[in-house]
């Protein structure tokens, strides 16, 4: 029986819920990453004993299961685009926000499908979007190559984000800090194509990174979505 299915147990003295458990879990894991969740850590915040908790989940993957049902309510769009592109466009930048938000939601993309209310219905409102114009194979690889691009970029943005906390480092008080090796290394002539690329490419933001890849995804993707005459 999955957490989704099993039912809570009755109230107790200080009234708990997995709704106050959920919102106690992420909190925790804005705060310090998943690393800070534990069931004994939640447990305090709700000024209840870790053993109480049990009752609610039987494991931290299932709290971690709820973590991103709960978020997954911040992804969904009020109106479903009927164009599919925007449809689509909409879902990933969603998704890229609630992961800026929430910097944890990033390690935990990518994985089996979410089983949650919310994770079901992004799901249905992500194969909503493309239904009718190509078979359903089709559109299944469609919708696992637009979710491999968002999350490989998301992962790395977070990523970079992470190393700038860590280091203390900017993007571009680091790339100075790397200057004098980098420039020594493309003088050697053994990598033009990384010369060009770092004396004629130009510099954009994550927010524009993203969004031009994802145009460029959906570029291909429209080559492949559009059903032959019947």
């Amino acid at each position: 029986m999955t957490v989704w299915d099993r039912p809570e147990p009755p109230t107790r003295p200080v009234p708990l819920d997995r709704e106050r458990i959920v919102a106690a879990a992420v909190a925790l894991a804005d705060e310090g990453g998943l690393e800070a969740v534990s069931v004994r850590r939640v447990a305090a915040r709700l000024n209840a004993g870790p053993m109480r908790l049990y009752g609610y989940i039987a494991t931290k993957e299932e709290l971690f299961d709820l973590m991103v049902d709960a978020v997954q309510a911040e992804i969904l769009p009020e109106e479903q685009p009927g164009d599919w592109r925007e449809a689509l466009r909409v879902l990933a930048h969603r998704t890229r926000q609630a992961a800026l938000r929430h910097e944890w939601l990033a390690d935990l993309l990518g994985g089996r499908p979410a089983l949650g209310p919310n994770g079901l219905a992004l799901t249905e409102a992500t194969l909503a979007a493309l239904d009718g114009l190509a078979d359903v194979d089709t559109v299944m690889r469609a919708v696992e190559t637009v979710s491999a691009y968002f999350t490989g970029a998301i992962r790395r943005e977070i990523a970079n984000l992470r190393a700038e906390r860590a280091t203390g480092l900017s993007k571009h008080e680091w790339q100075r800090a790397n200057g004098p090796h980098v420039t020594r290394m493309l003088a050697t002539g053994r990598f033009p194509a990384l010369a060009r690329a770092v004396h004629d490419g130009t510099d954009v933001d994550a927010g524009t990174s993203f969004a031009t890849g994802l145009d460029w995804v959906l570029d291909a993707l429209a080559a492949k979505l559009t059903l032959p005459p019947a």
